[in-house]
């Protein structure tokens, strides 16, 4: 198990903008502590300003349902081996209304056609999956998602693979590991 390889700025030690930040954290998320994703970048008040951003600015209230933008996040982060990332927004969907047999499948699944999600869903997650890997042809699938979605909706599930396929990179690479699920 890989350590993290960077210093965490505990909540009771953020002074500055860094407690700001954690505040709006808290606020954002409803939690009543900081998320360690967070707290990866905590030493760094202004690249930790940039996470919060595509946080919130992702995750507030918009044309996308939160459900769909979990899923996205959860399918993105399982497609980037990130378990952190793939496990907590698996636990999010959950929390937005996600049904229970999608939840099961997103840790199981070879591929989208194993998910129990609609055609709608599927061409969105077709779409996203492209944007993960990184590939620029995205005629095809981004004509099939907005058959489904508005333009509008595209463009947030879209920016949501993207905003995952960075934020499952500093999470891997600064080792944080998928947390341990809550005893039954």
């Amino acid at each position: 198990m890989t350590e993290i390889r960077v210093p965490l700025v505990a909540e009771t030690d953020a002074t500055g903008a860094t407690a700001q930040l954690y505040a709006r954290i808290r606020a954002a998320t409803g939690l009543p502590f900081v998320p360690d994703i967070f707290r990866l970048v905590s030493t760094s008040p202004n690249l930790l300003e940039v996470v919060v951003s595509g946080y919130t600015g992702m995750f507030t209230d918009s044309a996308l349902p939160r459900a769909t933008k979990e899923l996205v996040a959860a399918w993105t982060s399982r497609l980037n081996d990130c378990g952190y990332c793939a496990t907590t927004h698996n636990w999010f969907l959950r929390q937005f209304g996600g049904p229970e047999s999608l939840a099961d499948a997103l840790t199981t699944a070879a591929g989208i056609d194993d998910l129990p999600i609609d055609a709608a869903e599927s061409a969105l997650l077709r779409l996203t999956a492209k944007v993960t890997e990184g590939v620029s042809d995205v005629d095809a699938e981004w004509v099939a998602a907005t058959a489904h979605w508005t333009e509008e909706q595209v463009l947030e599930a879209v920016f949501c693979a993207a905003l995952f396929a960075f934020i499952n990179r500093l999470v891997s690479t600064l080792g944080l590991a998928a947390p341990t699920p809550a005893a039954s």
